[in-house]
């Protein structure tokens, strides 16, 4: 609890603005849209908290990932989105598992509530990008077996969810510019799915809030590695 305060007391009035923002622009959309499923709503606000701790650099966004990707995971299999439902549950808890281990174990100055933010050698991101390729070929042909709607899209998904959960384990400020990627690729899949559901439309408003927030998380995590060093 004492290790809670003292982070919201490390939030800048910006963060207050674009977290508190970015959850009333949630509920807002969720009612207006004629929503009754409140646990979208509460897995909305969820994962909105969730990445301002993340911006933060601070390892309790990971193990809050760890929660959205369950609920994601559950929405994502309702709507018939397959590749979404296991690229959360198969690819991105896993390595957010393995991330929070990496986080708790590179502290900034044995401060918990903020990583140590890498500067990854150019190997290691030509790696990342050399490994997401098979990856996203193979769930290619399994979404495809499973019927996944929209597959194309579902697959780019898969291939920017590999490149960012990836560069969050190494603790790179660029792993932000990758979900704000996946956030525009998540944005066009849910809007095409509002064509048939106007419920959706809610979805669509929280994944243009995490772009928001994801921007912001590059913007800041590039700011604290200058600080750091």
């Amino acid at each position: 609890m004492k290790r809670l305060k003292e982070f919201f007391k490390t939030i800048t009035v910006f963060e207050y603005c674009l977290w508190g923002g970015g959850i009333l622009a949630i509920v807002l959309s969720f009612f207006l849209c004629g929503n009754s499923d409140y646990l979208n709503l509460a897995g909305s606000i969820w994962g909105c908290t969730t990445l301002i701790f993340l911006a933060k650099g601070n390892v309790a966004g990971q193990i809050m990932s760890l929660i959205f990707s369950a609920y994601y995971g559950y929405v994502s299999f309702k709507t018939g989105y397959y590749g979404e439902m296991i690229t959360y549950l198969g690819m991105t808890a896993p390595i957010a598992l393995a991330a929070t281990i990496g986080w708790l174990r590179h502290p900034f100055r044995g401060n918990r509530a903020e990583v140590e933010i890498a500067r990854p050698k150019l190997l290691y991101y030509v790696i990342v990008l050399v490994l997401s390729l098979p990856v996203s070929t193979a769930f290619y042909f399994i979404l495809r077996a499973l019927g996944t709607a929209n597959l194309a899209w579902s697959t780019v998904s898969v291939l920017t969810s590999f490149i960012a959960v990836s560069l969050s384990l190494l603790r790179s400020p660029y792993y932000a510019a990758a979900y704000a990627a996946n956030d525009i690729v998540l944005i066009v899949l849910w809007s095409i799915a509002t064509a048939h559901n106007n419920e959706y439309i809610a979805l669509v408003v929280c994944f243009a809030v995490f772009l928001a927030e994801d921007l912001y998380g590059l913007v800041n995590w590039l700011r604290m590695r200058k600080k750091q060093q």
